[in-house]
């Protein structure tokens, strides 16, 4: 699901600005990005994303800026410095270049610079960060959720459409018996008019059951029903559900195609396409869920 998250602190002497984003995606994807000098962060960064962002392709920020001097010393590399200087005098001299060396532009030289900076405590640092990354997480979970809560409402509402529709179906299957033996009566009668031949009627019935074991779908219906009661068991929870419906609506999908399968009536096989259709909107919707 789509979401940001974003908080700002000052803390000991640092400013630091935390960014969460994320975008759908079936699965995890997690990208952090971090000051090169902060990268031993990253670890557990993501195994704390880890443990609260169950799917979409995230993108976690993290900058630090250090405003106060917390100790750091830089000092110049003297031998460096004279060993450096001696070579641009050369290539001046050498190759009758103009003179425009400077303090800006030898300085350029990062070489030249002897940077000494205590140790950073992990720990200690790690806990002036993770409330900034808790403040930014609740911001993200609270537009996840409301947006979680709307797609729910939607999956329900295509749920409900399925069911009406499996019920259309469940009436015009047993009408569908009936009007098989009433058409095999009928056309038996017009074939035999004229003989003195009368109908068997046991014969006209097993012709019927045969029919209807053919074309019977209870069981199919009778399952898909489960997994209505499924269904609105697993949208209730609150853990994440998005690969259980994703199984569930495999489930509805394998008894509609049976159904499909099954139906010798035009009714029923266009009833059955737009069960099928309502039940692909549901996947793709299902896969943008946490």
């Amino acid at each position: 699901m789509t979401a940001y998250g974003r908080s700002t602190g000052a803390v000991d002497g640092k400013n630091i600005v935390v960014e969460i984003k994320s975008v759908n995606s079936r699965y995890f994807d997690l990208s952090i990005k971090l000051p090169r000098s902060y990268s031993f962060l990253e670890d557990k960064i993501r195994s704390y994303l880890q443990s609260k962002i169950n799917r979409g392709k995230v993108d976690f920020w993290l900058n630090i800026e250090v405003t106060e001097n917390l100790g750091c010393h830089v000092a110049l590399d003297t031998a460096y410095a004279e060993s450096y200087l001696s070579a641009l005098r050369s290539l001046r001299d050498s190759f009758d270049l103009a003179d425009d060396i400077s303090v800006m532009r030898v300085a350029a030289n990062r070489d030249l610079f002897v940077v000494t900076k205590p140790e950073e405590d992990v720990e200690a640092l790690w806990a002036e960060v993770l409330p900034l990354i808790d403040q930014a997480l609740d911001a993200f979970s609270a537009m996840r959720l409301a947006e979680g809560t709307a797609l729910c409402r939607d999956l329900i509402e295509k749920k409900e459409n399925i069911r009406r529709l499996s019920d259309i179906i469940r009436e015009k299957s047993a009408l569908c018996v009936a009007g098989y033996r009433e058409k095999l009566e009928g056309r038996l009668r017009q074939l035999l008019e004229g003989y003195p031949v009368t109908v068997d009627e046991q014969r006209l019935l097993t012709e019927t059951a045969i029919f209807a074991d053919k074309v019977a779908v209870d069981e199919e219906l009778v399952r898909l029903s489960s997994h209505f009661a499924a269904f609105d068991e697993i949208i209730k929870s609150n853990e994440p559900v998005g690969r259980k419906l994703d199984f569930l609506v495999q489930e509805m999908n394998r008894e509609t195609n049976t159904i499909g399968s099954k139906c010798s009536d035009a009714e029923i096989a266009h009833l059955v396409v737009d069960i099928k259709c309502e039940i692909e909107k549901i996947r793709e919707q299902v896969q943008n869920l946490e």
